[in-house]
């Protein structure tokens, strides 16, 4: 596989996971927050949407250097949700999957907001991860994109099928797709008043 993107909602388990495809597949790995620390302009109108934007935009320059290197496996996540529709356009014709990890149970995602917050960093707004998190339930598939469910799940089982589903996966490399209504999408930036 070119590209690995993980996409979903705060606490549902991408950096864990990621970091493990990374091991497993021998490949690279990148988190939007990798990004060098930089100074917003001071006559910036918008500080939250343009420092995502400028992250945004390193992390696909890196993705596609290190693919232009030779490397496979490129495992990428952290994009704020409303990129993750730009995805299909930017990486079509690409060998890539993105998992769109989720939890039909949001009291799992609480829990484990509750457990980052005493422990390990990150948003911490439980509403807006619930809403985060059935936005992106509800929203349909986009092209090479795979729903897995964690709910009850160990970190080892989503692994498990994680790997399963990439090795079985059979990529669309030329498909026709336009970009869907952002309205679609859960913007982390908007939800926190970042813009």
């Amino acid at each position: 596989m070119d590209f690995i993107f993980i996409i979903g909602p705060s606490a549902v388990g991408k950096t864990t996971l990621a970091k493990e495809l990374y091991k497993y597949y021998n490949g690279v790995y990148f988190e939007q927050n990798m990004v060098p620390e930089f100074t917003i302009p001071t006559d910036c109108e918008d500080e939250g949407v343009f420092e995502e934007q400028i992250c945004c935009d390193n992390v696909l320059l890196q993705l596609k250097y290190f693919y232009e290197k030779w490397f496979r496996n490129i495992v990428a996540l952290d994009f704020d949700d409303i990129r993750t529709r730009e995805l299909p356009k930017i990486f079509k014709g690409y060998n890539f999957i993105t998992l769109k990890l989720i939890s039909s149970n949001p009291e799992q995602i609480k829990n484990q907001m509750i457990y980052r917050q005493n422990n390990e960093g990150g948003l911490y707004d439980i509403d807006n991860v619930n809403r985060a998190n059935e936005k992106i339930s509800n929203r349909k598939l986009l092209p090479n994109e795979v729903l897995i469910d964690v709910f009850g799940k160990s970190k080892e089982e989503v692994l498990k099928e994680a790997i399963n589903t990439i090795d079985k996966f059979k990529p669309l490399i030329d498909y026709n797709y336009e970009l869907d209504d952002e309205n679609n999408y859960q913007s982390w930036v908007q939800s926190k008043n970042l813009k």
